[in-house]
């Protein structure tokens, strides 16, 4: 009876890691489809508002009294499209063609007493009506369409559309049709929270950036940093807020905010919004917010870079030829009786080379032109493109083939390799 027992024990032993490592797996994969449900589903995404044309002016504080709280408001309501129009710089008119343009009246924050009305007011103003007014202050040329990441960093964590934040809140709520900036303003919603991570602003692989920029329609990447730092809870919060641009998270200006508790942050960071979107309007008229040419996006075009090396390499195949061309004059005229004269020496020819080099940080840059620049034979060079932090190109006027150059730049102590129409090289 025992050795019966025993028998029919041993399959069930033999099965039973099996069976426990197939319930591990089925439990991992049921875990790993939660986690990955977790991230794209959930309370994520604000839908930013449709963008008009018209001209909207914020952040205008309004106190008036009156003979009762209707009054008092409808009172504010006048000084606020006064104020706002004076903002614009608009031209001396009458309270009622001034109320003929205004489309909105948006509040930002009120309170109503019995007789008076404080409150921090928008107004919204009709382009088609107030623009032949205003003249060229109601014309404005718009920037190529900027991908809007913003970043807000507090309690040590940075996010962006992993959850939702009042930082987000605010930009989504943006009225940005009047703006110089043509912003575009994902969502954040299904899969906007895996793509669109802090982590992004970090990367500078072009062809990482092209395919995102291409899922929204943008030409560029704007980054809004907002860091807030609470003194203690429910006391002073304050903002550190700083303006980037471009794949290479390019630095352009930054200041300060306070706001007195929880209940101000809002207007704090629709405060910070105008400074931001002012920041981007004065990069955008000095020429610096425009779409960076590495991003390829010329309607189908080819990448510059790229195009040039192209170009390059058929110089090279024309070359190439040519020499090879001369070498079969010379043999066919060794095989000849007759003596025939000889040939003159010619000056060696000097060939352009597209090398490519890592650039890590600023010095790098200098250091790998300056290795080339004093390699012999190298009479000439020149950065066709600058990445710090990625792989940078230049051009190489150099006497010889590209092999030799290779040759010659690795007796300079650099790593080569070699490409069939140019070389990339790294310490």
């Amino acid at each position: 009876m025992t050795f019966t027992k025993a028998s029919s024990m041993r399959p069930m032993r033999r099965f039973l890691p099996a069976l426990i490592a197939a319930c591990v797996l089925a439990v991992a994969g049921v875990l790993a489809w939660q986690s990955l449900t977790a991230q794209v589903a959930g309370d994520r995404g604000i839908a930013p508002l449709a963008s008009s044309t018209d001209i909207e002016v914020g952040d205008i504080k309004v106190d008036v009294r009156g003979k009762n709280s209707e009054d008092a408001r409808q009172k504010g309501w006048r000084e606020a499209q006064r104020l706002g129009w004076k903002k614009l710089g608009g031209p001396s008119i009458s309270d009622s063609q001034l109320e003929s343009m205004v489309s909105a009246v948006v509040i930002e924050r009120e309170q109503i007493g019995p007789r008076r009305y404080i409150a921090t007011l928008g107004v919204i103003f009709d382009r088609s009506r107030a623009g032949r007014s205003l003249g060229a202050a109601g014309r404005r040329k718009r920037s190529a369409p900027m991908l809007l990441l913003p970043v807000l960093e507090s309690g040590g964590v940075n996010t962006m559309f992993e959850m939702r934040n009042p930082w987000q809140r605010v930009w989504a709520e943006y009225q940005s049709g009047a703006s110089a900036i043509n912003y575009v303003r994902p969502s954040g919603a299904n899969g906007d929270s895996l793509l669109l991570t802090y982590g992004q602003v970090g990367r500078r692989s072009r062809t990482w950036w092209r395919n995102i920029l291409d899922q929204f329609d943008a030409a560029d990447v704007i980054v809004p940093v907002a860091k807030l730092e609470r003194q203690w809870p429910g006391g002073p919060i304050e903002g550190v807020f700083t303006a980037r641009y471009g794949p290479d998270n390019r630095y352009l200006d930054s200041f300060k905010l306070t706001a007195d508790n929880e209940e101000g942050l809002a207007a704090m960071l629709l405060q910070a919004r105008g400074r931001f979107n002012d920041i981007f309007a004065k990069a955008l008229s000095d020429g610096l917010l425009k779409p960076d040419p590495t991003l390829n996006f010329g309607g189908g075009s080819a990448d510059p870079a790229i195009q040039r090396l192209i170009e390059l390499g058929r110089q090279i195949q024309a070359q190439e030829r040519a020499e090879a061309a001369a070498a079969r004059v010379v043999t066919v005229s060794e095989t000849e009786p007759e003596p025939t004269p000889t040939p003159t020496a010619t000056a060696a020819v000097v060939a352009s080379y597209v090398v490519q080099f890592a650039t890590p940080d600023a010095p790098s840059v200098d250091a790998a032109l300056s290795g080339v620049r004093g390699t012999a034979g190298v009479s000439g060079v020149a950065t066709s493109s600058i990445a710090i932090g990625g792989t940078s190109v230049m051009r190489v006027s150099y006497s010889g083939t590209l092999p030799e150059l290779a040759a010659a730049l690795r007796a300079r102590g650099f790593a080569v390799n070699e490409g069939t129409t140019g070389l990339g090289i790294s310490r």
